[in-house]
C-alpha cells in the first residue's frame, strides 16, 4: 500500500472524535485506508458495506445492532446510501460519548448527504481523501509527474501500466457516476444531458464558467445548469475556484473558474490517451494549471483558503493562497521550462502585495527570478515552499 498523507490526520482525529468521516470520490481509496487504520485501533472493529445486501440486512434495526456492538469501532462504508442512519449515530454517540465509535465513509460531500451536517454537528470530524498526490508517489529519476498528470491520481488508473486498461477504467468510472451515483444522490435526469455537460465543462477547464453559454448549448435554464454543476462539485468531480476580492478600487472578475478535479478524467473526456495526445492538445496549459492547483490544495493545511485573481484590466494570478483574507502566497502556473513573467502577472503580484510569489513549472530548477518572485518545479514547491 502506498502511504497516504491523510493517514496521520485520520488517526489523530480518532483519538478525540466519536465519529470520523472520510469523504472523497468513489474508488479513491477510502475503504483501503479505513481498513489500514483499523489494524492500529485498540478497539475491535466491524466493517459494514452499505452496498452489500448481506451487510444491509444487519441494520434492519440499527439501534439494536449498534447497542449490541457498543464497545467496538464500526466502519460504515458508502454512508450516503443510508443517510437516515445519521440520526441513529447521533443518539448512539450521545448514549456513550467516547472517541472512535464510528468511522463513516462517503462518496459525496456532507452538504449533499441529507441531514448529515445537522445531525452530527460537534460529534464528527470530516477528512477529505483525495486521489494520489505527487508527494505520495514521487520517485527520483522517474517520470512520475507526467504519469500522474496524464492518468490522474485514482489508484486503479494510476498504478496500471496499460493505457487501454486506464482508458477503460475511466470509461467505467464516468458511466457508473452518471448512471448510478448521481441518481442515488437525487439528480434524476437524462444521462445524455449529464454526459454532454461534463464534456462541455472539460472544454472550459481552467476558464471562467459562464452558465448562460452552457444553458444555451444544452437548451436548459442557467439555474438548472448551475444546479447540475453544484452536484458535480459536491460529488468531487469538478472544482469551482472562487475569485479573490481585495479592497482596492479595481474591477475584479467575480465569477468562479471551473476545473475537472482529476486530470485523468479530464483527459478521458478530451480523448487524450497518451502523452503525444496531451502535448498536441491546445488545452495542455489549462490541464497543467488544474493539475498543479489540485496537487497544492490536496496537502494545504486547512487554515488556508485558495482563490484565483483576475481584473478587467488584465492583472491575473492563477492561485492565491490566503489566510484570513490576506494573501500568503501568489502563484502563476506555466507549462514551460523557461517561464517568462508577463505584465499581467507582475501587476497581480503587486496588487496582492504578497511577499511570497511563485512561478511553478513542470521541471525548472529552484531560483529567484526577481526579488520575492521564485521559479520552481511543482515537486519542489510542494516539499519546500508550501505554507505550513
Amino acid at each position: 500500500m502506498i502511504p497516504r498523507n491523510k493517514l496521520k490526520e485520520i488517526a489523530e482525529s480518532l483519538e478525540y472524535f466519536p465519529i470520523v468521516g472520510i469523504i472523497g470520490p468513489r474508488q479513491v481509496g477510502k475503504t483501503t485506508i479505513a481498513k489500514e487504520i483499523a489494524k492500529t485501533i485498540k478497539k475491535e472493529t466491524i466493517y459494514i458495506d452499505l452496498e452489500n445486501p448481506r451487510d444491509i440486512a444487519k441494520l434492519q434495526d440499527p439501534v439494536l445492532y449498534f447497542e449490541d456492538n457498543i464497545d467496538k469501532c464500526i466502519i460504515l462504508d458508502e454512508i450516503q446510501n443510508m443517510s437516515h442512519l445519521f440520526s441513529v449515530l447521533r443518539s448512539m454517540v450521545d448514549l456513550k460519548r467516547e472517541a472512535c465509535r464510528f468511522i463513516i465513509l462517503g462518496s459525496a460531500s456532507p452538504e449533499l448527504i441529507r441531514d448529515s451536517s445537522e445531525s452530527l454537528s460537534g460529534r464528527i470530524a470530516y477528512i477529505e481523501l483525495f486521489p494520489f498526490n505527487l508527494t505520495e508517489v514521487y520517485k527520483p529519476k522517474q517520470k512520475i509527474i507526467n504519469k500522474l498528470w496524464l492518468n490522474g491520481g485514482f489508484p486503479d488508473a494510476f498504478l496500471v501500466n496499460n493505457p487501454k486498461i486506464t482508458e477503460q477504467w475511466h470509461y467505467n468510472y464516468i458511466k457508473t457516476y452518471i448512471e448510478r451515483d448521481l441518481p442515488n444522490l437525487g439528480l434524476k435526469i437524462d444521462k445524455n444531458i449529464l454526459v454532454k455537460l461534463l464534456q462541455m465543462l472539460s472544454h472550459i477547464h481552467g476558464d471562467i464558467i459562464n452558465y448562460n453559454n452552457l444553458s444555451k448549448s444544452l437548451g436548459l435554464s442557467s439555474n438548472t445548469v448551475k444546479k447540475y454543476v453544484t452536484f458535480f462539485e459536491s460529488a468531487f468531480i469538478v472544482r469551482l475556484l472562487q475569485p479573490f476580492h481585495t479592497n482596492m478600487k479595481k474591477r475584479i472578475i467575480k465569477s468562479p473558474k471551473i476545473y475537472i478535479r482529476d486530470t485523468g478524467i479530464l483527459h478521458y473526456l478530451q480523448n487524450i490517451s497518451d502523452k503525444e495526445d496531451l502535448y498536441a492538445n491546445p488545452l495542455i496549459g489549462n490541464s497543467w494549471e488544474g493539475f498543479v492547483i489540485e496537487q497544492i490544495i490536496e496537502i494545504l493545511p486547512n487554515k488556508y483558503q485558495v482563490y484565483f485573481y483576475r481584473t478587467h484590466d488584465g492583472s491575473e494570478c492563477d492561485l492565491v493562497i490566503a489566510k484570513s483574507q490576506k494573501p500568503v502566497a501568489s502563484i502563476e502556473i506555466k507549462y514551460s521550462s523557461a517561464p517568462k513573467l508577463t505584465r499581467g502577472t507582475l501587476f497581480a503580484f503587486d496588487d496582492l502585495n504578497s511577499k511570497n510569489n511563485f512561478i511553478i513549472t513542470p521541471d525548472s530548477d529552484d531560483y529567484l527570478l526577481k526579488k520575492n518572485i521564485r521559479v520552481c518545479n511543482i515537486y519542489d514547491f510542494l516539499t519546500k515552499h508550501l505554507p505550513n
